[in-house]
């Protein structure tokens, strides 16, 4: 599944007015969804972010977790790109990089902001390799 390329920069530039909201299965089976404004574009078939947490969303990110992505844009309602809503949602399994070159493409083009609340780089990167991509309704994305 391709990341659509008109949304790339809207994700990459979400952060800090349409931070990407990011879910996770707990054990209990309730959703723990969490803010992440270090969410970008890796590459078309990729998500990413850099995570530093210390929560349960932290504790339940490991290889081949299943993790859902929320974009909300309301510009993008308005542009026509994402009539339904201006929201995108992903599907995709996680992988998790404490070191390796995903480990340093994330850290390198983490925002300025999130390099910050992780000084002595502490978190790790984790590849979203995107499975599912779809609209308010739960249509594939076509753009």
């Amino acid at each position: 599944m391709n990341i659509p390329k008109p949304l790339h920069e809207h994700i990459n530039t979400a952060f800090p007015a349409n931070v990407c909201l990011v879910g996770v299965a707990l054990a209990d089976g309730y959703a723990q969804i969490s803010p992440r404004g270090s969410t970008m574009v890796y590459d078309d078939e990729h998500l990413a972010l850099w995570e530093r947490g210390k929560g349960s969303t932290n504790a339940q990110l490991h290889d081949g977790t299943k993790v859902t992505v929320f974009l909300r844009k309301p510009a993008l309602r308005e542009s026509g790109l994402l009539p339904k809503g201006g929201i995108a949602r992903f599907y995709g399994i996680a992988k998790v990089h404490k070191s390796g070159p995903a480990y340093d493409k994330v850290w390198e083009r983490l925002v300025t902001p999130e390099k910050e609340r992780d000084p002595q780089k502490k978190g790790y990167a984790v590849l979203i390799r995107v499975e599912r991509a779809e609209d308010l309704d739960g249509q594939p994305l076509k753009l």
